[in-house]
């Protein structure tokens, strides 16, 4: 699969709130370092499947709106917008962060990722 169209798909997808998913997208030897707002966190396939189960409990829909997307070879660098919906009131939708990562794709499958984000 071509790196940008895996890319396209995985943002498309409920892979950031469905661990299932997510798990069809994840490499065996992920690894992502992360600059978020509490600091530095360096995660592996463990770690993003936790997460992800952690936010499956919290949101019931996701929407990643991506502004920008540039590949070269099988790198791509997205930046995007990160919505979610609540249990608590499912109708609005809320946004949760800003985002901007560089996937290094193996495989056909994200395998190393650098990201940073900004919450809104």
């Amino acid at each position: 699969m071509l790196a940008k169209k895996l890319l396209q798909d995985f943002y498309k997808s409920d892979a950031l709130i469905d661990s299932a998913v997510m798990d069809t997208y994840l490499h065996p030897d992920v690894v992502v370092d992360w600059n978020s707002s509490k600091g530095f966190i360096q995660m592996k396939r463990a770690d993003i499947l936790a997460l992800t189960a952690e936010l499956s409990r919290a949101y019931i829909r996701s929407k990643a709106r991506i502004s920008h997307m540039i590949k070269e070879g099988d790198t791509v660098a997205v930046r995007y917008s990160h919505y979610v919906k609540t249990i608590e009131n499912p109708r609005e939708e809320m946004l949760l962060a800003h985002f901007f990562v560089i996937w290094e794709i193996k495989d056909d499958k994200l395998f190393r990722g650098y990201q940073i984000s900004q919450l809104s």
